[in-house]
């Protein structure tokens, strides 16, 4: 994996586990985990979703080791931690991170399951309270932050995005709207085999004195998982990452037993597997490189975008709507705000206010006609932005070319 402290969370979480699996299925799993073309791309981003893995990776560890001994003080910090972690990135991942660990703990017989449930709750609520605080000073309260939240994600609710992470895996960082068609379906070979191998690592494991914690880690994974796949209407392989990096466990007890198993024909089932795996990690790889490629492409091409908005005066204090609007932002140093769709921050009256005071530019594409208010606005044509052409800035009259803004 990318960056040493990549390296020290997978390593950290996985230690969680130590005691509690064979070496070689904790290894096998974090190496099933760490060859995703997701986790390696994902790795130096910074993007909350590869954390939250780790953080509900060595929740669900520390949480067996402290069920296995009541006496095990550091297990019980190390609970408490990791949910607080999690819900510090994502404070929903963390809901669907309790859920689970509370339900483990009463199902499991262990005296001290109050105290098991009492420590998970607290450290999600520690995670959880700066952004409960945020949401009454800034939102309105809690019900008025969720239903904004909502609103981002295209209202929340029963959808079923399993077909589209199957597209999205294909090298896509974000489906939305994923209404695309399914061009690679060697790439997701894997995802469609998960569940299988998920069931056989969970009935491989019954045999063994390990059984619990892969329940524990299959119940967790799987939890994890429904939010993306049933109630939002889009995908982002990202979002799935803690469900992967719990799922790679009882993957791992699958592949080891299939490994080691006394049959027959072991010797082509080894062969059989091993060129699978070898297959696997290509496709991961080509995704990768494809992927990288097409980021650093992108830079090139939003980096004379924006060399090009500030040639034509739009500097900060500025504001950039329309296509792109948001990377083109963040280069040019300036406000993203859009008056529509599920990001919109501003009204087009207000947008037009804006524009008598700073610099503002309205990005379109193609034949698109530019919104109302910026329609006596300078147009200005626009270097291409990967295979598109025809993008034009709007530009405000306050963006004078050559000239800093005030």
């Amino acid at each position: 994996m990318p960056g040493d402290p990549l390296r020290l969370g997978l390593f950290v979480a996985l230690r969680a586990w130590r005691g509690l699996l064979p070496t070689v299925v904790a290894a096998t799993g974090g190496a099933l985990f760490a060859g995703l073309w997701v986790t390696l791309f994902y790795g130096p981003q910074v993007m909350p979703n590869l954390w939250v893995a780790f953080g509900a990776l060595a929740a669900a560890g520390c949480f067996l080791r402290a069920a296995r001994d009541s006496r095990d003080d550091r297990a019980l910090t190390g609970l408490g931690a990791a949910v607080a972690f999690v819900a510090l990135m994502r404070p929903a991942d963390a809901v669907w991170l309790v859920l689970p660990l509370a339900a483990a703990a009463l199902v499991l017989r262990v005296r001290h399951r109050i105290t098991l449930v009492a420590v998970t709750a607290a450290g999600a609520a520690l995670g959880c309270a700066g952004w409960i605080v945020e949401a009454y000073l800034r939102y309105g309260g809690l019900g008025a932050r969720l239903r904004r939240a909502s609103e981002i994600q295209g209202h929340l609710g029963l959808h079923f995005a399993v077909d589209d992470h199957v597209r999205a895996l294909g090298g896509r960082t974000l489906c939305r709207p994923c209404d695309v068609a399914w061009e690679h379906p060697v790439a997701s070979l894997w995802f469609l085999a998960l569940p299988v191998v998920v069931v056989a690592g969970v009935l491989a494991a019954r045999r063994t004195a390990y059984r619990t914690e892969i329940a524990v880690a299959t119940a967790v994974g799987v939890s994890m998982a429904v939010p993306y796949l049933f109630t939002v209407d889009y995908a982002a392989p990202r979002f799935l990452l803690p469900a992967y990096a719990l799922l790679a466990l009882p993957a791992a007890v699958a592949l080891v037993a299939a490994f080691r198993a006394r049959t027959r024909g072991r010797a082509v089932l080894v062969c059989v597997l091993t060129a699978a795996l070898a297959g696997h990690l290509w496709v991961q790889y080509r995704l990768l490189d494809g992927v990288t490629n097409r980021v650093r492409t992108d830079t090139v091409a939003f980096g004379r975008v924006a060399a090009e908005l500030r040639a034509q005066g739009v500097r900060p204090p500025c504001v950039v709507s329309g296509e792109e609007a948001v990377r083109v932002a963040f280069r040019t140093g300036c406000a993203s705000r859009q008056p529509s769709g599920h990001d919109r921050s501003i009204t087009p009256d207000a947008l037009a206010r804006a524009a008598m005071e700073r610099p503002v530019a309205v990005l379109v594409s193609g034949g698109k006609p530019p919104p109302a208010f910026a329609r006596g606005w300078r147009e200005h044509r626009l270097p291409d932005l990967r295979s598109r052409t025809g993008h034009r800035a709007y530009l405000s009259p306050a963006a004078v070319p050559g000239r800093p803004a005030r």
